[in-house]
């Protein structure tokens, strides 16, 4: 921006036939911002929260535009503070996965944050969010949540291959235990944290609708391990593993990996209540009659009382808490139930073949 100051360099004049005069005015930073993150200028063009190649030659090469991409979202991370203030935190401190990760269409994850109730609570989201974007495909994912999550997909991998012995490309046995003993410490400090770590062990990673992918950095995990790049498998490097987000209203819960089963006790006690209901109007009992026992409104018993109409198998996966995780009450009940069990089963997230005939 001074830079541009400098060089009296000034946004586009507009003249309209009513006479008002618009632009013509110094660059501001966000305008700055923009035109850094203008895709065009890399052969692209942006249309509402996608980005598609263009017809155009790029005039910035590819290697050049992710530096500049890195050092602008590297700047949003820092601490606003005073430098040497008892509030002030490091970037890694605050946002370790700064640059490290994408969402499946391409768009870094940026760290944000928001206040509520007092309280300022961090995210990392979709970049094309920042300027107000409303993407349905956007991540908006809990800072500390993620990168927990991280850590923990990271300390399981390793774990895994520590205790499989298959860290090294070649099997020693004299080695052997020693390298497993210094996995598992780091597979250990990784669950407990460790920002810096975690962030010195992570290369690159996508985040899609049910998988995230991880590329470890090669020198890190060497180092960490006390071995050369060359002596590692190579399959250690990169993890594949389940991921999801749990929506609760505004608020949202990151389930990554092989889940264990985790019944949910509202969608319990609703389907109790849904079954005790049906079986009220089928011996011959008013709604109103149910509503008025049950202290809840006719439109409540009705809305929640077409859970008994689940298909068993996904009843019985609600109480073995093996629903999907983004399965919530709220979605059930806030649309008609289909009678179909196959179309139950594609309407909440059911793999079909899973569903009964």
């Amino acid at each position: 921006m001074r830079k541009a100051n400098e060089l009296r360099l000034r946004s586009k004049l507009h003249h309209f036939k009513s006479r008002r005069v618009q632009g013509g005015n110094p660059f501001s930073r966000g305008q700055i911002y923009a035109l850094l993150r203008n895709p065009i200028y890399i052969g692209k063009i942006r249309h509402k929260a996608k980005i598609w190649d263009g017809q155009h030659d790029a005039i910035v090469d590819i290697e050049h535009w992710d530096r500049i991409q890195d050092k602008l979202q590297s700047a949003s991370a820092r601490s606003r503070s005073k430098a040497g203030s008892k509030n002030s935190c490091t970037k890694t401190g605050t946002a370790p996965l700064t640059g490290k990760l994408r969402d499946e269409s391409g768009d870094r994850l940026t760290p944000t944050h928001t206040k509520r109730h007092g309280r300022r609570l961090r995210y990392y989201i979709s970049n094309r969010l920042i300027s107000g974007g409303t993407d349905p495909n956007g991540w908006r994912l809990p800072a500390a949540q993620l990168k927990q999550a991280v850590a923990n997909i990271i300390a399981k991998h390793i774990g895994n291959l520590a205790r499989g012995h298959r860290i090294l490309v070649k099997a020693d046995l004299q080695t052997g235990d020693a390298i497993r003993d210094k996995a598992m410490d780091l597979a250990m400090r990784l669950s407990d944290g460790a920002p810096d770590l975690v962030r010195s062990l992570i290369s690159d990673g996508q985040i899609g609708k049910r998988r995230i992918t991880l590329i470890l950095e090669s020198t890190g995990l060497a180092n960490e391990l006390s071995l050369t790049t060359d002596e590692i498998n190579a399959t250690a490097f990169q993890i594949e593993a389940p991921f999801a987000l749990r929506r609760r209203g505004v608020e949202g819960k990151i389930v990554v990996g092989d889940r264990e089963p985790e019944p949910d006790r509202t969608l319990l006690s609703a389907l109790a209540r849904a079954h005790s209901w049906t079986a009220d109007l089928r011996t011959g009992k008013l709604l109103s009659e149910i509503a008025a026992t049950s202290n809840h409104s006719e439109s409540y018993v009705r809305t929640r009382a077409q859970i008994a109409f689940l298909s068993p198998v996904i009843q019985l996966a609600i109480l073995d808490g093996r629903q999907p995780t983004d399965l919530t009450l709220e979605r059930i009940v806030r649309k008609p139930m289909p009678l179909n069990w196959d179309l139950q089963a594609q309407l909440y997230g059911f793999d079909r073949s899973s569903n009964c005939p």
